[in-house]
């Protein structure tokens, strides 16, 4: 068991939390709420001893493994993708390699008597009472299979890890983690570069196969699917639910509405009291009476009542043109670079008004596609564009386009027009901009602040065809249902790239699939899809490939 004991932190005066005190039992599956800010991250980097409280402590066991997944992370360019994962085992191989050194030196020393030898006998045994006691394991095998899960192919295991992007470096750094078998895996939004495939097999192995696991992820299926129990960061402390996500939000609505009630009882309570002060301050006869309520007033412990987010906004696209009937049409499309076949004959037809999902593994074509679409890349056959098509598109290098010299209030305003331009902080709020945020500089943004700016440009842009490739990877799950509520409201045609399954829940209502160099159309929503997907096993024959 693991505990956190009284543990605080404090920012340049400020209280971020106080006396946080849980234990982490072998088998919780936690997931850690809270709104951006609330200090979620930096409590998962204190309990995976990146970080030191100001105040109170964590405790482990001597023997317990704690392995921690960031948001954003380095890896070396050293080796290939197969070397870099298999040192997840590098302490069994080197209590192997040193056990091979020290029988080599009792093999070829003759100093039998000497305290020399008889200290290396000392330590061949307890390597070799510790080795042994470890369950035999085929490491390459091992190794294989999960890098298979997370989505690579055979191909790319001798490949360099300097040839993969950060979204596919984390994948090798989760794969590592996984292999370790800790007793506690800490992961900062894992699912935010995995495909929909690979988030399914995650989650089946944290599941099955993991000890204690504590998650931060805005992917609501995935918490939902995954977690046992819900702890929420609030207003310096924290609340904890023995339940999963989607229970805990009804549990904290009720706690909410009594803390209200509370505060309202409580609040009249004092208007009573203070009315009495008021009244007879003045009186002689009432003096000790008075006395006795202002002593009253001063012991009163105020109720508070957690923060609650109740800035619902509703999102617009400005009107556009109609569009011709049919915004996209591609007939026998292919790309290829070099041998390598991304796709090939690929036949589609989106009409006006449809909201499409592409889907499959990384690496099938999808974001291609798009660019094909948006004429970034040349392709074989023929793709025509629709007539009076206004193309909207978010890719995550939109974010590298904005400019630089101006803050993020005036980035949008430049940009709002109508009825919004009196709501730009509100909007700005939503997508977690606030107070001395929106004057910063677009220069000296993080890469998911940049990211969530992008976004809010588009929203506010007339557009009837919008493609967006995983737009919800720096959104928190209230912004996330902002965003896919504007998208339902959205009368355009809309595809979406995404791998997020509770995002694309009720907003696309067709799917096209990616994989083995094709592309096919299912006439079912993601639900239909990953059901279907899942009878006919297409999921682990696809991996085997």
């Amino acid at each position: 068991m693991i505990s956190v004991d009284a543990v605080g932190v404090e920012f340049s005066g400020t209280t971020l939390f106080s006396n946080i005190t849980f234990n982490i039992n072998p088998t919780d599956r936690i997931a850690l709420m809270g709104k951006n800010g609330a200090g979620k991250s930096t409590l998962l980097k204190i309990i995976a001893g990146e970080s030191k409280p100001t105040l109170g402590k964590v405790t482990a066991p001597k023997e317990a493994v704690i392995a921690y997944l960031p948001q954003h992370l380095l890896t070396a360019d050293e080796c290939t993708v197969f070397e870099e994962t298999s040192k997840a085992f590098s302490k069994i191989l080197d209590m192997k390699n040193r056990m091979e050194e020290l029988n080599h030196q009792l093999e070829t020393r003759t100093d039998y008597e000497s305290d020399a030898y008889s200290k290396i006998i000392e330590e061949v045994s307890e390597l070799s009472e510790k080795y042994y006691s470890i369950e035999e394991i085929n490491i390459d095998a091992e190794v294989e299979k999960t890098l298979l899960g997370l989505g690579f192919v055979r191909s790319d295991f001798t490949r360099s890890t300097s040839e993969f992007s950060g979204g596919w470096r984390m994948r090798i750094e989760l794969a590592k983690i996984l292999l370790q078998k800790p007793d506690l895996i800490l992961l900062d939004e894992p699912t935010n570069h995995l495909d929909i495939e690979s988030v399914q097999w995650l989650e089946e192995f944290l599941k099955n196969s993991a000890g204690g696991v504590m998650v931060i992820s805005h992917d609501k299926a995935f918490v939902d699917n995954l977690t046992n129990r819900t702890i929420e960061i609030t207003r310096g402390r924290i609340y904890d639910y023995k339940t999963n996500y989607s229970h805990y939000l009804e549990l904290r609505k009720e706690r909410r509405e009594q803390q209200q009630r509370q505060f309202d009882d409580q609040a009249k309570q004092i208007a009573e009291i203070q009315q009495f002060i008021d009244r007879f301050k003045g009186t002689y006869s009432k003096t000790l009476q008075v006395q006795s309520r202002v002593k009253m007033l001063e012991k009163i412990e105020i109720v508070e009542v957690d923060e609650v987010d109740t800035s619902a906004l509703n999102i617009k696209f400005p009107p556009a043109r109609r569009s011709g009937n049919y915004p996209v049409i591609a007939t026998d499309l292919g790309k290829s670079y070099g041998d390598h076949v991304v796709f090939k004959d690929v036949t589609l037809t989106i009409a006006r008004g449809e909201k499409i999902a592409f889907v499959g593994k990384n690496g099938e074509g999808k974001s291609t596609l798009v660019k094909a679409i948006m004429g970034e890349i040349p392709v074989d056959g023929t793709l025509q564009v629709g007539h009076n098509s206004e193309i909207g598109y978010f890719a995550q290098n939109q974010a590298s386009l904005l400019d630089e010299k101006l803050t993020v209030f005036e980035t949008v305003d430049e940009i709002a027009k109508g009825d919004i331009r009196s709501r730009i902080k509100d909007l700005l709020g939503a997508f977690m901009f606030s107070g001395d945020t929106i004057d910063k500089k677009v220069k000296v943004l993080s890469g998911g602040e940049r990211t969530r700016l992008a976004m809010i440009k588009l929203l506010l842009q007339p557009v009837n065809l919008l493609i967006l490739d995983e737009p919800t990877n720096h959104l928190d799950i209230k912004t996330k249902d902002i965003l896919k509520d504007a998208l339902k409201a959205f009368e355009g045609t809309l595809i979406l790239v995404s791998h997020d399954r509770d995002f694309l829940d009720g907003l696309a209502s067709k799917v096209f699939e990616f994989g083995n160099k094709r592309v096919k159309e299912h006439f079912e929503d993601i639900n239909g899809f990953l059901r279907n997907k899942k009878m006919e096993n297409l999921k682990e024959i696809e991996r085997t490939k």
